[in-house]
């Protein structure tokens, strides 16, 4: 039966692009099934009883906290990402260079809405996070790609790009880029390069999103300044989330940048949900203030590099021989594994046949055709002996695949 609906979609519904992780949910929960697709936490390490700690705010203040809150944030959580990320930012910054978010994906949203016009142009690393890429399409913007490798976004492309698309006529509105752990590719840009992004954007006045939700979980190594700390004339626009560092349930990120742009994505907030949750904001500022969010991260640190170290021993027995390579990340949620000669949506199909789910590569492709052989899978889900079996599942896949092919050669 035809719908009302069909018939009187905007454009912008008709052409939306839907999420690979979201798309293969419901084949995810099926029995039996393991999961390396999602980037989610391992929920066994969320503190709750620490968390549940602040619950009696809700008794002591709760006429206020169930009222409608200040777009731009709890202060008081305000207050202490101002000092908690001061280290990272090479500064303090003000009361008004920081809002607070439902979760990251909003902010990159209300920056979408700030910043782009239908044809304008977003640089992303190629590979690039999934929906990222569909908030900036969603938004009418044309993302275009920079290879990566193993020190991230290949900077020294940039210019003669911005030129080629400016010679175009384009307008080249931002660069998009995940400098630490980066989703899907698991590599961090190194220092230099993050100077010289910096100094490119300011030659060619361009802003920079960076986007950092994973920085804070490094498992060697030492932390890195930001871009945001190189950045002399206020064009970049820092983002964090509590997601990956307390859980995903609390549905807050912030933004850091300049008064201008965070005055403008305040006022698309605006109209898009008035403001986050109270509740959830007033029970993560005191969870925090109180410390515990400091003494977490070590926890949740050891747990995912145990995850982290088991996935590479499974890969090693079982990928390696098939020649599988990857480049081991030094922190985040994620392996990004090459797999010669085998067409990873092809050895998505099979794995799942074998109740073993990842993302293929293509998912997180900016330019056509690329990352064909590629895959991104999660380790800080599931437990070690799961990984295991999850990973020699991946490898019967592969095998299968390389055997066919073999046959039909001979």
């Amino acid at each position: 039966m035809s719908s009302t609906w069909n018939g009187n979609f905007s454009y912008k519904a008709m052409h939306t692009r839907p999420s690979p992780v979201r798309e293969i949910l419901a084949v995810i929960k099926k029995p039996g099934m393991i999961s390396f697709a999602g980037g989610m936490p391992a929920p066994e390490v969320f503190p709750v009883n620490e968390f549940y700690e602040s619950a009696h705010l809700l008794k002591d203040n709760g006429t206020e906290l169930l009222q409608y809150g200040t777009t731009d944030g709890n202060p008081a959580l305000r207050e202490f990402l101002i000092d908690f990320t001061a280290p990272r930012l090479g500064r303090k910054v003000g009361m008004d260079q920081i809002f607070l978010t439902t979760g990251s994906q909003q902010a990159l949203d209300l920056f979408a809405w700030a910043m782009l016009d239908p044809g304008d142009v977003v640089i992303t690393e190629d590979p690039s996070y999934m929906a990222a890429i569909t908030v900036f399409m969603n938004h009418g913007g044309v993302c275009r790609g920079i290879p990566c490798d193993a020190d991230g976004l290949q900077v020294e492309k940039l210019p003669a790009l911005i030129e080629s698309l400016r010679a175009e006529g384009k307008k080249v509105k931002f660069i998009y880029t995940i400098v630490n752990f980066q989703n899907p590719g698991g590599m961090t840009m190194g220092v230099e390069k993050r100077k010289k992004l910096a100094a490119i954007a300011e030659e060619y006045d361009i802003g920079i999103f960076e986007d950092d939700p994973y920085g804070y979980v490094r498992y060697e190594g030492e932390h890195l300044p930001s871009i945001f700390s190189f950045d002399k004339v206020g064009n970049v626009l820092y983002a964090g989330s509590f997601s990956k560092i307390l859980a995903p349930g609390t549905r807050t990120g912030w933004v850091i940048g300049d008064p201008s742009i965070v005055r403008k994505m305040c006022v698309f907030k605006q109209s898009t949900d008035l403001c986050s949750s109270s509740v959830d904001q007033a029970l993560i500022a005191e969870y925090c203030q109180k410390g515990h969010l400091v003494r977490h991260l070590p926890k949740i640190i050891d747990n995912y590099r145990r995850r982290r170290d088991s996935m590479e021993e499974s890969m090693k027995r079982h990928l390696s021989p098939l020649g599988v390579t990857w480049v081991k990340p030094q922190g985040g949620f994620f392996y990004w594994i090459n797999v010669p000669g085998v067409n990873t949506d092809e050895l998505m199909k099979r794995a799942l046949e074998k109740k073993v789910a990842f993302i293929q590569g293509s998912a997180f492709a900016v330019e056509p055709g690329a990352c064909t052989n590629n895959a991104r899978l999660n380790y800080t889900y599931c437990s070690p002996e799961v990984i295991e079996e999850g990973i020699a599942r991946v490898a019967a896949a592969i095998q299968e695949m390389k055997s066919e092919a073999e046959g039909i050669k001979a």
